[in-house]
């Protein structure tokens, strides 16, 4: 059906036709919920859906889906490698593996088939936040409107709940897995709560939907001020090779509404920005820095041919100018990253890399040892040549681990513990202060939430340098 405006347009009043398809590339973010022991190929992995995933403004695949695959490949482990562990007291090296996902289980009973490639899995996944004060004022702000926003909030509750019933295990736990990896001797295990990003290789399409004009008449809106997206790297971005103005993009992985829960930015939805500052990691254990922003909205292919069927022509190119010319400065409040890669985020929403202050512990215990070992008790009278043996032990173990230890305590001899115990003073000097720093990698689909209005001020200061 079709009616003449005042402007003698014709305007289309029938409802858009919308597919509900998610295309090729989209992550599932995947939590392991059961100890799967890397042995063979084969072996069936298990685990559940963290984050809903939509197709343009429905969710298509709900958090806490299952997800099952196999074990598709076990790496023998390379000779250098396994050399190297050997030196270090390992003598049971940890394998590169490969895992698939094949099916998805939607709450409701139905399967999906897959294809995926999958990211290595993380043990630990942690939110580093820029603000942490303004993040609690948002929760509060949230909380008060939930009444307005029933249908947000009900799924932002369920993919909190999943994500806290998948969460990576507590302190007790990783106490544990610390201790046992000092064993020379141990057997390789994903273990529950791992992560792993498994990337679709073919696009799933779930149906269609209807959006009438008026139901669509706020996308391609500028989102409010202190609008907060969620978001995900469409590509790698490094310290270590990243340079200022290398284009970056993030796919909205969550439809945006506006406090009046007008659909404003429909999922995958892309955000254009550039890297404003990057320092890569350099020797002497300067650590990288990285610094985004995103300038630039950029509309999903679903959202541009929605909008194609219910807005006149010259609706649509006067919202494509008021887009080109629209300035927006989107700022980077949240990241989730591997907890190993001691990435912080700075109150600008700068990432850096940082190194624990118990390198200064660790270096100055293991000098001690060497000092003690090279100064035995016979050297005051005692009866024992090789020195007293808990030094001895302890001068083993900083080389060694346990490996070290038993061999310098079995072996009463103070030249082997002199010698072990310089071997892991040198060894803690050079990776600690000597050695070259690390770098900030935000690997591609790294999960980030992008809040926009005024720039920080250290970014504006960036981007004018």
């Amino acid at each position: 059906m079709v009616v003449r405006g005042r402007d003698e347009e014709r305007i289309n009043v029938t409802p858009a036709r919308i597919a509900l398809t998610i295309p090729a590339g989209t992550p599932l973010r995947i939590a392991v919920d059961q100890r799967v022991r890397i042995d063979h190929p084969g072996q069936v992995v298990h685990g559940k859906l963290v984050e809903a995933v939509y197709a343009f403004d429905q969710t298509v695949i709900p958090a806490g889906s299952v997800a099952t695959g196999v074990v598709t490949n076990v790496e023998p482990v390379a000779v250098g490698k396994r050399a190297l562990a050997y030196s270090n007291g390992y003598f049971s090296p940890f394998h590169k593996y490969q895992v698939s996902f094949d099916c998805v289980t939607l709450p409701d009973g139905r399967q999906l088939a897959i294809t995926t490639t999958v990211s290595p899995g993380t043990a630990e996944v942690v939110r580093l936040v820029s603000n942490p004060e303004k993040e609690k004022q948002n929760g509060v702000k949230e909380r008060a409107q939930q009444e307005a926003k029933g249908k947000i909030h009900e799924v932002k509750e369920e993919v909190h709940d999943s994500w806290q019933s998948l969460k990576a295990p507590g302190k007790m736990h990783r106490l544990k897995q610390y201790l046992l990896a000092q064993s020379p001797y141990r057997k390789q295990y994903i273990e529950p709560g791992t992560r792993f990003v498994a990337d679709l290789n073919a696009p799933l399409a779930f149906g269609e939907t209807s959006r009438s004009g008026e139901q669509l008449s706020a996308v391609g809106n500028a989102p409010a001020p202190d609008s907060t997206v969620e978001a995900r790297l469409s590509t790698e971005v490094s310290s270590a090779t990243a340079t200022r103005g290398t284009q970056v993009t993030a796919v909205l992985t969550q439809p945006l509404y506006s406090s009046a829960h007008e659909l404003v930015l429909p999922a995958n939805t892309r955000l254009v920005g550039q890297v404003i500052q990057a320092k890569p990691a350099r020797k002497l254990h300067r650590n990288g820095e990285l610094r985004l922003l995103f300038e630039r909205i950029e509309p999903s292919d679903e959202a541009t041919q929605a909008l194609a069927q219910v807005r006149p022509l010259a609706q649509r190119e006067n919202a494509s100018q008021r887009e080109n010319s629209r300035q927006l400065t989107g700022n980077l409040e949240s990241v989730e990253v591997d907890r190993r890669s001691n990435i912080k985020l700075d109150t600008e929403g700068g990432a850096r890399t940082t190194e624990s202050k118990t390198r200064y512990l660790s270096t100055g215990l293991a000098l001690l040892v060497a000092a003690a070992a090279a100064h035995p008790d016979a050297e005051h009278g005692t009866v024992d040549p090789g020195g007293d043996p808990s030094v001895r032990t302890a001068a083993g173990g900083s080389g060694f681990r346990l490996v070290g230890a038993a061999v310098s305590l079995a072996a009463k001899s103070t030249p082997i513990s002199i010698v072990l115990s310089s071997y892991g003073a040198s060894a803690s000097i050079y990776s600690n202060f000597l050695s070259r720093g690390r770098d900030v990698v935000l690997p591609k689909d790294t999960p980030m939430e992008i809040s926009f209005g005024a720039a920080h001020q250290a970014t504006n200061n960036a981007s004018q340098q």
